[in-house]
């Protein structure tokens, strides 16, 4: 989301979930069109029909970004944070073929290796 409109329309989705407002087409357009921002109405209307029906202040703070392996230290919780810090001794690394070019499963190509080697 680099495009500025974008932004603005997910700005103004943000107002409206913030000030406990549904979340419709009119009301982004009215918001992006009192910010100077011209936003064409298929984008406010997808963005509404995308968030139709969601508590958006829940997703917000239910966001994670990738995924955790289980047992991971939740670092807002400063007991297990303090916990896994003291337990380092437990942590086990892959470990690593000494000669990653040993691995027979070459492609044949005439390089001698594929894309990502």
């Amino acid at each position: 989301m680099s495009n500025p409109t974008d932004l603005a329309a997910t700005y103004a989705a943000l107002i409206l979930a913030d000030a406990d407002v549904e979340i419709t087409a009119s009301k982004i357009l009215t918001l992006t069109t009192a910010a100077n921002i011209e936003l064409e109405p298929i984008w406010a209307t997808l963005l509404a029909k995308a968030l139709e029906g969601k508590n958006v202040k829940d997703m917000l703070s239910s966001v994670s970004v990738g995924t955790a392996p289980t047992g991971a230290v939740n670092p807002a919780n400063p007991a297990k944070l303090a916990e896994a810090q003291t337990d380092k001794t437990d942590v086990k690394t892959p470990e690593q073929d000494p000669d990653p070019q040993s691995d027979d499963d070459s492609d044949g190509d005439m390089f001698g290796g594929g894309l990502f080697d």
